[in-house]
């Protein structure tokens, strides 16, 4: 099947699986559909940028919770920009069917970051997607291949220096959406409501030369529940890493980026593209680093600031 074919069948794949989320008045215009623009992204024009070569060995992102508003587009376009890759893992959370569920949002730069991705797959990249608890419904199709993005429940990767990695989303560590879905989604309703105060609180911020603040990052780091409850996810996903026999584990989904060795074992959580717009990064000699990337758009204070703070493990 050749490349057209497979770009089609994702975006029927994706009409049809996101248009249960469309609101009940009518179905979201084809536009705007996941894939349905067969142009360039706006200002991300094919300068060679999406060929793997010369790029990081592998690059792990996850949580971008495309079809919100929180979803930081233009950020990730730009990181994706700069940061070619011969493997590209999509660790869960990529679309936000919880949200798309409750009302439709698909704005331009979610069109732009799919073709992305569609056009780095075509240029040889190798894209592994493990769906995530809000993009459920990418898992009925684990063991398939749209777009040359591959569908896995998870998946290994294997470090350039020989370090087996388990590569998961991490929702089943949540004993809160294992226990208690309805209680997941009321706190992703809170959660929805503290981003929406961040993104005006960073308007003003910005309009003041001050820098970009989370602040639901920092109720998080306030609130001692909430810490506890972190640091018990990454000893247990470390933990269960390290019975499976794995040198290390590369998550998401608790939306903390962290590299930490816990007990022996190697334990990376990639971040998120709403809050952190963060990434882990495996070098060519086999080295993993967190990039902290600073966008160009208005929750970065100074134009220009593009470059990404490294943190090193």
């Amino acid at each position: 099947m050749g490349a057209s074919s497979l770009d089609s069948v994702l975006r029927q794949s994706l009409a049809t699986h996101l248009a249960p989320f469309a609101p009940a008045d009518g179905q979201p215009p084809a536009a705007h559909l996941p894939g349905a623009v067969a142009h360039e992204p706006q200002g991300h024009a094919d300068d060679g940028a999406d060929d793997a070569r010369g790029g990081h060995r592998a690059v792990f992102i996850s949580d971008l919770h495309l079809g919100t508003p929180g979803c930081q587009a233009q950020a990730l376009l730009e990181f994706l920009k700069a940061h070619p890759c011969d493997t590209l893992y999509l660790i869960g959370d990529i679309v936000d069917g919880w949200q798309l569920r409750k009302r439709w949002f698909w704005p331009q730069t979610h069109n732009d970051v799919v073709q992305k991705l569609l056009r780095r797959a075509r240029k040889g990249c190798r894209i592994v997607f493990v769906p995530g608890n809000h993009d459920e419904f990418a898992r009925g199709f684990v063991g398939h291949s749209f777009g040359g993005i591959e569908v896995q429940a998870e998946a290994v990767h294997t470090t350039a220096d020989g370090r087996r990695l388990w590569v998961i989303h991490g929702d089943a560590f949540d004993g809160v959406i294992q226990c208690a879905r309805w209680l997941a989604i009321v706190g992703d309703e809170l959660y929805e409501f503290t981003l929406k105060l961040n993104r005006h609180l960073n308007r003003v911020r910005a309009r003041l030369g001050l820098p970009y603040w989370s602040l639901s990052a920092y109720l998080k780091h306030k609130v001692k529940k909430a810490v506890n409850y972190v640091s018990d996810f990454e000893r247990a996903v470390a933990s269960e890493a390290r019975r499976r026999g794995f040198d290390g584990v590369v998550c998401g989904h608790i939306h903390r980026a962290e590299m930490r060795s816990i007990d022996g074992t190697l334990y990376c959580n990639d971040g998120d593209w709403v809050e952190s717009r963060s990434a882990l990064v495996e070098h060519r000699d086999g080295r993993l680093e967190l990039v902290h990337w600073q966008a160009s758009s208005f929750e970065t204070v100074r134009a220009g600031s593009r470059k990404p703070q490294r943190v090193d493990a």
